[in-house]
């Protein structure tokens, strides 16, 4: 018998421990003997570290979930755990769960994560909590629930605005702004509703140490400190140091005018001083070959065509990236869409070999890509991806390729011969709009003009003047000031050195490929 609570959710009738029981007893079937002793060595290491031992359950730990293969095993495990301690104790810690959407993460992710919840048995558990993190707002998770415009606005702009100070380079033009955002959910969720104790992370001591040294060095580097009195302090000083390093990044990509596109784009920094994090790295198995039946067969995750994209699995943004390289080969290089799909598709694949992915998962994404009608359909199945989730058109995407407006308009003249011919005799006027650092009042033909290259990026004037007076690429500036985007790609493991051709008979010639 079920009876339906305040949120609409069906509730168990009997006692919640008949239900904690059900779900260990199925949960347990799935987890391999290691993982499973794994998990009880957790729950020793995690008792000894949560302050209140005496009642378990003021004690609130968060964990991320994004929806993937890794995450999805990470809950999956973080569920024994507490499941374990309340059969040794009669009573167990609440899991708070946040998930941080963007707009690149399919319906078919929400409906991994929602699938999930339910085989967990998380929805009916008093002591589970779990949310959902859109831009600032943070709101119980519901798997009907859409994206906000604002969120795909904004997740539009950055990517636009990054993408032509960059050429389209994958890992800054779709990355850095989400990296940024995935930081503001952890602090949004640590601080929301009397806060959290305890972060449950995957990632080793090591790994947590070399990233937190790596962020505080680029903020000093930068001239950046976090609030006064926490700088070097926890994870309220990481976050104090992220908001910083947030604010000059997105000046600098949005001008230092846009108070607003910068305000909304901070770090949450409301955490409690004495947050710690509690790492299972050591006590599991991430290979995803070897829990393959609790992710497919109990947990319900399916490998969507869309959601499943190369090293990621919650997100179609790996494929757009790969289209964008086939764009730059066949509008900028002159050479095929094909050659541009067939370099990004083995830089790829060569990553999910050092992540370790199942060989059939790296065979299904081999598959995608294999032939001529292949590659036709993922074209077209990426333009439709583009349009409906950030409103973007081919040509818009093509433009950002040639970033013709950044740097005082420097692929300007090359852009507009190859994709505009009739607007080459007024380069000179373009220039002149670009260079304007006022509105002034405009003729009907100037207003055209306007329109039109409003229209051809996707971006309105103000950004495009913005564009114009930034440098382009992430190597050091001409004016030999520190640049932010590059500081963050040199330390980013996701990029390879590739050999490629910049013309259909050019000299083959070295290039660092970035992507996911």
């Amino acid at each position: 018998m079920q009876v339906v609570g305040a949120t609409g959710r069906a509730q168990p009738a009997h006692p919640v421990h008949h239900l904690r029981d059900e779900t260990f007893t199925r949960l347990r079937a799935y987890l391999s003997p290691e993982n499973l002793e794994g998990a009880i060595r957790c729950v020793t290491k995690l008792y000894a570290a949560l302050p209140d031992k005496h009642v378990l359950a003021s004690n609130t730990l968060l964990v991320a979930y994004g929806g993937g293969k890794d995450s999805s095993y990470t809950l999956a495990f973080v569920r024994a755990i507490q499941l374990i301690l309340f059969r040794i104790h009669g009573s167990t810690f609440r899991m708070r769960v946040v998930t941080n959407r963007h707009a690149g993460m399919p319906q078919a992710v929400m409906e991994n994560i929602q699938r999930c919840y339910q085989a967990l048995n998380l929805f009916e558990d008093p002591d589970c909590e779990l949310l959902l993190v859109d831009g600032g707002t943070v709101r119980a998770f519901d798997v009907e629930l859409p994206p906000p415009e604002s969120l795909v606005r904004r997740n539009r702009v950055d990517i636009l605005m990054t993408g032509h100070r960059t050429q389209a380079d994958a890992r800054p033009t779709f990355c850095n702004a989400c990296n940024l955002s995935m930081v503001n959910a952890f602090g949004l969720a640590a601080a929301h509703g009397g806060g959290v104790n305890v972060i449950v992370t995957g990632d080793s001591r090591r790994e947590q140490r070399t990233y937190l040294v790596w962020v505080h060095r680029l903020g000093q580097q930068f001239g950046l400190e976090g609030p006064e009195g926490t700088a070097h302090k926890g994870f309220k000083g990481f976050l104090g140091t992220m908001d910083e390093l947030a604010r000059a990044y997105f000046r600098d990509i949005h001008g230092g005018d846009a108070t607003e596109a910068i305000q909304e784009r901070r770090i949450e920094t409301g955490v409690s001083d004495s947050l710690r994090f509690f790492s299972i790295y050591d006590d599991t198995d991430y290979a995803s070959g070897d829990h393959w039946e609790l992710l497919t067969g109990y947990l319900g995750f399916e490998f969507d065509d869309l959601a499943f994209s190369f090293t990621e699995s919650d997100c179609a943004n790996p494929a757009l990236m790969a289209h964008l390289r086939g764009l730059k080969c066949e509008r900028l290089f002159g050479r095929a869409y094909r050659e541009g799909i067939d370099e990004y598709a083995r830089f790829a694949l060569s990553l999910m070999h050092q992540k370790q992915f199942p060989p059939s998962l790296v065979d299904k994404m081999r598959a995608r890509y294999s032939d001529e009608a292949a590659v036709t359909r993922m074209r077209e199945a990426m333009d439709t991806f583009a349009a409906r989730t950030y409103g973007l058109s081919e040509a818009q995407l093509v433009c950002m390729v040639y970033s013709p407006f950044t740097d005082a308009g420097r692929n300007l003249e090359r852009y507009l011969h190859a994709e505009h011919p009739a607007l080459s005799a007024r380069i000179t006027d373009i220039h002149a709009l670009l260079r304007a650092t006022h509105a002034p009042a405009l003729s009907d033909e100037s207003k055209a003009l306007q329109n039109t290259l409003e229209q051809v990026s996707g971006l309105d004037i103000v950004q495009l003047r913005t564009l114009y007076l930034r440098p382009l690429g992430t190597g050091v500036p001409p004016s030999g000031k520190k640049n932010l985007l590059g500081a963050i790609l040199e330390r980013d493991p996701h990029k390879g050195v590739i050999e490629t051709r910049h013309s259909p008979h050019g000299p083959v010639v070295l290039e660092t490929l970035s992507g996911r």
